[in-house]
């Protein structure tokens, strides 16, 4: 049955193209309308601080183990284990502090000789200035040095276009809990 539904699916397919028949112009397109907005402009160089909230267990649970590698738990770097995250961004360290945003995606234990994160996360605002806005940071998170520089490879509203370079320095982390919160310092390129 699905060698016949892959044969009747290219048959079709095959029938479009050689009649001619083509999708709508690129520029028609409502989906593709967001291109019109762009307007090249002076890139304009923006500077956040704030603090990402990283709770594994507990009432304000913020992220979650979602796989883990048959090593992982003999592992002195937890190498293989990957969560999920939503957590959030504020102000101040404190947890109390004004919410800026929610800081999420994934991240994985990737160093298997040293604690180092493999961090896929974008950084969504929700209030202030920048609401409306996120940015994107893929790269290492070496989390036992005292500063940690990781990239923003992209961004969305005001940060369209994005690039940068986000510091990181853990304000606390408790061995207990696995809570951590940890002082960002971003500097992003954008138009």
């Amino acid at each position: 049955m699905g060698k016949q539904l892959l044969v009747v699916v290219f048959f079709f397919m095959s029938m479009i193209a050689f009649t001619g028949a083509e999708s709508k112009p690129w520029k028609t397109r409502p989906v593709d309308d967001w291109r019109d907005s762009l307007v090249p402009g002076k890139e304009k160089v923006s500077h956040l601080h704030f603090y990402f909230h990283d709770t594994p267990k507990g009432r304000s649970q913020s992220s979650v183990q979602v796989a883990q590698a048959p090593v992982t738990n003999q592992s002195a770097t937890f190498f293989g284990a990957v969560m999920m995250a939503d957590d959030p961004l504020t102000e101040g360290p404190e947890p109390t502090s004004k919410l800026l945003g929610r800081a999420q995606g994934m991240y994985g234990s990737a160093g298997q000789k040293e604690l180092t994160l493999l961090m896929v996360m974008a950084y969504s605002f929700t209030s202030g200035k920048y609401k409306g806005s996120s940015f994107s940071i893929m790269g290492n998170n070496p989390v036992m040095h005292p500063v940690r520089e990781m990239p923003i490879v992209g961004g969305t509203g005001i940060f369209r276009f994005a690039r940068g370079v986000a510091m990181a320095k853990t304000y606390i982390f408790n061995t207990t809990t696995g809570v951590a919160i940890v002082e960002y310092d971003a500097k992003i390129l954008h138009f």
